[in-house]
């Protein structure tokens, strides 16, 4: 039988078996691009399975119990490619929960969405096999749980959903890798910068997936992007964005020069 496309993201949401989960999410888009897959934007997928579906490790602890770890020895090089490899493992799931929670959008919606969790997918094999080759596997250390708060915060608010968690959690991303960049080459770890550099590459079209869809709702709502946004970053608690902003990147992923100066005056 031939499933509905929002009911088998559900399906791969709620899966806590990592490996079968990026695989599923890869197969899914290549089965969407072939046309095997029916969508119905009104269809209403139910589970009973907990969301998101997660292994039993890593352990979730408050975020300022996560431990930094410095990138000049094995084990802390380990512990921050480990805490690199939890935030794609939950883009995975804030990709599908997209596809599967907002009715009634375009296909277009759906298929960007579906591009996310594959190449986050994608992201987080990469971030695993390396970690393999310094001893460890995901769940060896704790995780926090931010990104997926915030998903739950905007369950019900599709503005805020675009606004909130692509165009601020995950934009915070292309301000925090040329850093890590810097520091995982100078540990030496060169194959741990290439793998972030294929990040900050996706990552950019990520977030310019966000910024489309978010103006998209305000100009289907009739709201000021401009006035919009700074509202629900305080309704939603969003945190600020931390200097030193990758302008450049930003720019690319689609915000303007007055959103970027409007970013840099609130960046911490």
């Amino acid at each position: 039988m031939i499933v509905e496309l929002r009911h088998q993201a559900l399906s791969l949401l709620g899966e806590p078996d990592p490996q079968r989960k990026q695989d599923g999410a890869r197969a899914l888009l290549r089965d969407w691009q072939a046309g095997a897959v029916p969508l119905d934007p009104q269809a209403t997928p139910q589970t009973d399975a907990p969301l998101p579906g997660r292994p039993a490790q890593p352990r979730l602890v408050e975020h300022l119990a996560v431990r930094s770890r410095s990138p000049h020895t094995p084990e802390g090089r380990a512990a921050l490619l480990h805490a690199i490899a939890h935030i794609e493992f939950n883009a995975i799931n804030l990709a599908l929960d997209a596809v599967q929670r907002f009715a009634g959008l375009p296909p277009a919606f759906y298929a960007d969405w579906l591009q996310v969790a594959a190449e986050e997918a994608l992201h987080f094999e990469l971030l695993c096999e390396h970690l393999g080759t310094l001893g460890h596997r995901y769940g060896d250390f704790d995780a926090h749980d931010g990104l997926w708060a915030m998903c739950e915060r905007t369950a019900h608010g599709f503005r805020a959903r675009m606004a909130l968690v692509p165009r601020t959690l995950e934009a915070r991303g292309l301000d925090a890798t040329p850093p890590l960049q810097r520091k995982l080459a100078a540990s030496g770890d060169h194959r741990a910068v290439e793998i972030l550099g294929v990040i900050l590459r996706d990552e950019v079209g990520h977030v310019a997936i966000g910024n489309r869809w978010y103006r998209w709702a305000c100009e289907r709502e009739g709201v000021d992007p401009e006035t919009d946004f700074p509202a629900l970053c305080a309704q939603y608690q969003a945190p600020r964005p931390r200097k030193p902003l990758n302008l450049g990147a930003r720019a690319l992923a689609g915000f303007t020069a007055e959103e970027l100066a409007a970013l840099e005056s609130t960046a911490l």
